[in-house]
């Protein structure tokens, strides 16, 4: 079988590079690599993405081998008939690592075709570091880098408003382009840039609040050399998903002018508010996944369809969004949230998917505060009691980061600074010089990882401790049952 490349491909055409995208994971190129991939075979749209390594780890050697492209497979149910596709993405042009290519990213900055900035460098990604210096090649920090090359653009532009840029973040935060935006106006003061540039970001560039849905599970390793045989090319970027898609953008008309999605079958909303969308997905959808992670992994299953497949868990999950999660959600009628939960349910069950536990895992001390926190804190006051389940998946999270269940390693990925308090509270606990007690009250108050106290939450940190000491004594499933109705 042959390697895929531009040359096997014959395809040696690339759109002008029109978007700069800071991360070239599963997610990214089955999502807005693949909608520009659409733009650019059915519309006039004509854009090639160049892909920024945002971390130093890793320079995405494979998709430089393979000139950018790669495979998307997806699957989904539509109308009730199985939907299977497999299509060639042709929209990469090319990768940039700036820790070791940092004049070549600098270079970007002056082409005059570039509009467009896409991220999703996850939820801890868009913040500010004071530790960031102007001459730092690069800063540490995702949006000091895009301050950098924005103060670039601006000086080889020589302040140019139709140069200014439209960023589209994509990371799971509310209101990401204004978060984007307030971290990069402070590293513009912090670098001591000038207020001509201060002014330029405002008046020129547009930060647009966005808001994504499509599961994407990765590599298909059981179905991998059936869908190999049938491209005929190796490709170990090939990428799987669910059919279902969905991109919320808020923004001025010109973004709308400017993307033609309206042009294609995309699913592309462009609203003036986006708060109503993102606070039902993210709080059903995505909390569906967060609360159902730790619990599935403790009670052994390592896929999404497969915590489907175990009647216990999928009552757990139900349970979770429609007697907490949805209780919370009071600006939604109660049919609406219903149907939206079904849906999630549904897409859940794909066979097509096999969605890894451990992948949704990444950085789940920040994906709980984001996607849970605010149901678990709205349900306590509203209803004047805790969210059992959510407590009860809080507390199998704090189990999971002891990084060990049953004898067996769990490869989890946090920050360091993260890993290692967990490692230290844990050891802490197995020595016997402290209790669940003390754990939990440790952890829950550690406001470095949480960003608030949760012990000032009423009996979080007592019914935690509960749960912890229960799932060592009497083992994780006899725990779920008892929190079931």
């Amino acid at each position: 079988m042959q390697p895929l490349n531009r040359k096997t491909a014959n395809n040696s055409y690339t759109a002008p590079e029109r978007i700069m995208q800071f991360g070239g994971g599963n997610f990214l190129r089955a999502f807005s690599d693949w909608m520009f991939d659409v733009l650019n075979k059915e519309t006039e749209f004509k854009g090639s993405v160049v892909i920024i390594k945002p971390t130093q780890r890793g320079d995405y050697e494979e998709l430089k081998q393979q000139d950018g492209l790669f495979h998307v497979a997806l699957d989904g149910i539509r109308k009730g008939v199985l939907i299977s596709t497999v299509t060639l993405v042709e929209s990469v042009s090319r990768v940039i690592q700036p820790y070791t290519e940092w004049d070549e990213y600098l270079k970007l900055a002056e082409n005059p075709d570039l509009r467009f900035i896409i991220s999703n460098t996850t939820e801890s990604g868009i913040r500010f570091s004071e530790t960031d210096q102007l001459n730092d090649n690069p800063p540490h920090e995702f949006p000091a880098k895009v301050t950098v090359w924005l103060h670039h653009r601006f000086n080889h532009f020589k302040g140019e408003p139709s140069k200014g840029c439209i960023l589209m973040p994509c990371e799971l935060i509310e209101n990401n382009g204004e978060a984007l935006k307030k971290a990069i106006l402070q590293y513009a003061h912090h670098f001591n840039l000038s207020n001509d540039f201060i002014q330029w970001i405002e008046d020129s560039n547009y930060f647009c609040n966005t808001l994504v849905d499509r599961i994407v599970s990765g590599y298909p390793t059981d179905r991998a050399d059936e869908i190999l045989e049938k491209i005929g090319y190796n490709d170990p970027l090939l990428v799987a998903g669910e059919d279902y898609h969905s991109f919320v953008i808020q923004g001025p008309e010109i973004i709308q002018e400017e993307l033609p999605f309206a042009k294609t079958n995309l699913n592309v909303q462009f609203v003036d508010d986006i708060s109503a969308y993102r606070e039902m997905k993210v709080r059903i959808l995505n909390g569906a996944h967060t609360s159902l992670v730790p619990v599935g992994y403790l009670l052994g299953v390592r896929t999404v369809k497969e915590s489907m497949d175990n009647p216990v868990i999928l009552q757990f999950v139900k349970e979770v969004l429609s007697e907490e999660i949805t209780k919370t959600l009071q600006n939604f009628p109660d049919d609406e949230l219903q149907n939206f939960v079904n849906a999630v349910l549904d897409r859940f069950k794909n066979p097509t998917l096999k969605h890894f536990l451990i992948s949704i895992s990444l950085n789940s001390t920040s994906k709980f505060m984001a996607r849970l926190y605010p149901a678990l804190k709205e349900y306590t006051e509203n209803e004047g009691q805790l969210p059992k389940r959510i407590a009860f998946s809080l507390s199998c999270l704090i189990r999971f980061y002891k990084g060990e269940y049953n004898n067996e390693i769990i490869p989890i990925n946090d920050a360091t600074e993260t890993l290692d308090f967990f490692k230290i509270i844990w050891s802490q606990k197995d020595a016997d010089s402290i209790g669940y007690t003390e754990l939990v009250q440790k952890i829950l108050g550690n406001e470095s990882i949480w960003g608030v106290n949760l012990n000032t939450i009423p009996n979080l940190s007592a019914t935690v401790a509960k749960n912890l000491e229960e799932i060592e004594n009497n083992g994780i499933e006899s725990c779920i049952k008892n929190v079931l109705s």
